[in-house]
C-alpha cells in the first residue's frame, strides 16, 4: 500500500478547509441529493462527499457505508485530491498502490473507486465527490463527464458556505464567520488557560464621508481599512467586518504588552495611510479594547459587548470636545484617546 502525498499548498488548503466550519456537521439535504443522484445515476452502492482534513477524510454525505471517516493514510481521496482530473481505479485489487489497502482486503471491499476533486475559490482542493463499487469497472468518458458536472454542484454548495461566513466587499469574515472562528479560538485559550483580546473598530464620520463623497468612496474607505488591519494583524488573528463601519480583531496567545504593541502599528500604518492619500478626509476610527478574563468573559459576544461599549465611550469623549465637521477636515484625535483607552481596559487573564 501507498500512502498519499501532501499537497504542495497543505497549510492553505487546511485553513480554507476549517474555514468553512463544515468538519463534523450534521447531514445536509443539499449534499445527500447530490450523493444520491451519483449513486443512482452510476448505479454504485457506495457515493461520497468525502473533506480530507489533517489526518482523515469526513464523509459530509455518505451513501452505503456506515462509516462516517476514514483515516487519511488509507485514502483513495487522498490520492485523489492531488491531482486535477478524475481519479480512476478500475480494480484497486490489481493496482499496487491500494491491492493491500484494508479498506480493499476489508470491509468496504473497494473495487472500483472514481473521485472528482472539489476546489474552491482560491484554488484549494478540499475534497472529491467520488463513488465506489465492489465490482471491477470502466469509466468512460461520459461517465467522468456526469461526475465531473454532479462534482461542480457540489463545489457551489461549498461556495455558498463559504459566502455565508466571508464579507463580500472586504473579503474579512462576516459577523457569522467571526462569531464561529473567534468562539472556537476563545474555547482553545480557555482550555490551554493562554491570554486573548478583542478589538472592536468603528470608523469616524463615516455616514458623512458617503454624504460628501458618495458611497463609492465610502465602499473604499471600508477596504482601505480592511487590508490595513490585515496587514497589521497575524495571520493567526480573526479580522471581520462585523457590519456597516464596524470591524472587529480577536488575537489568541496576546498579553497586554503585545496588544499594545498591535494597535501602535496600525496608528503607524493609519498615520501613513491618510499621509499617503490626501483624499480631503482621514481615515479615523474609534476603538475598545478588552483582553480575555475567565472569570466575566463566558463567550465571544461578551468580549463584543464590553468591547463595544468601551468603543463608544470613546466617541461620546470625541465627540464632546469635536464638531462632526471639524474632525472631518482636522488630523484624527483618536490615537491617543485609543491608546488611553487600551491602558485603561487592558486587565490579566
Amino acid at each position: 500500500m501507498i500512502a498519499p502525498e501532501i499537497p504542495h499548498d497543505e497549510a492553505t488548503r487546511l485553513n480554507t478547509l476549517r474555514s468553512l466550519k463544515i468538519l463534523d456537521t450534521e447531514s445536509e439535504e443539499r449534499f445527500d441529493r447530490l450523493t444520491r443522484l451519483a449513486k443512482r445515476l452510476f448505479g454504485v452502492p457506495i457515493a461520497l462527499v468525502s473533506l480530507v482534513d489533517e489526518n482523515r477524510q469526513w464523509f459530509k454525505s455518505c451513501q452505503g457505508l456506515d462509516a462516517s471517516e476514514t483515516p487519511r493514510d488509507i485514502s483513495f481521496c487522498g490520492h485523489a485530491i492531488l491531482g486535477d482530473d478524475i481519479f480512476v481505479i478500475p480494480d484497486a485489487s490489481q493496482d499496487g498502490r491500494f491491492s493491500d489497502n484494508p479498506l480493499v482486503t476489508d470491509a468496504p471491499h473497494i473495487r472500483f473507486y472514481a473521485g472528482c476533486p472539489l476546489k474552491v475559490a482560491n484554488g484549494s482542493t478540499l475534497g472529491t465527490l467520488c463513488i465506489i463499487d465492489q465490482e471491477p469497472r470502466e469509466f468512460e468518458a461520459e461517465d467522468r463527464e456526469l461526475l465531473r458536472d454532479l462534482a461542480r454542484m457540489v463545489e457551489q454548495e461549498l461556495a455558498a458556505i463559504h459566502l455565508a461566513t466571508i464579507d463580500e466587499l472586504t473579503s474579512l469574515s462576516n459577523r457569522r464567520g467571526f462569531l464561529t472562528l473567534a468562539g472556537h479560538a476563545l474555547n482553545v485559550c480557555r482550555r490551554q488557560r493562554a491570554p486573548a483580546s478583542l478589538f472592536f473598530f468603528d470608523l469616524d464620520l463615516f455616514k458623512q464621508i458617503n454624504d460628501d463623497y458618495g458611497h463609492a468612496e465610502g465602499d473604499r474607505v471600508l477596504i482601505d481599512f480592511s487590508r490595513i488591519l490585515m496587514s497589521t494583524f497575524r495571520e493567526s488573528d480573526v479580522v471581520c467586518r462585523l457590519g456597516g463601519d464596524e470591524f472587529a480583531v480577536f488575537l489568541t496567545n496576546t498579553d497586554e504588552l503585545d496588544s499594545e504593541t498591535c494597535f501602535n502599528r496600525l496608528k503607524l500604518q493609519i498615520n501613513a495611510h491618510n499621509q499617503e492619500q490626501q483624499r480631503g478626509y482621514k481615515l479615523c476610527y474609534s476603538v475598545g479594547h478588552v483582553d480575555y478574563d475567565r472569570d466575566k468573559h463566558n463567550s465571544i459576544e461578551d468580549m463584543l459587548k464590553e468591547a463595544d461599549d468601551l468603543m463608544y465611550e470613546q466617541k461620546r469623549n470625541k465627540h464632546t470636545h469635536h464638531s462632526m465637521r471639524s474632525s472631518l477636515s482636522a488630523p484624527c484625535q483618536n490615537h491617543r484617546a485609543a491608546g488611553n483607552l487600551l491602558r485603561m481596559t487592558a486587565k490579566p487573564v
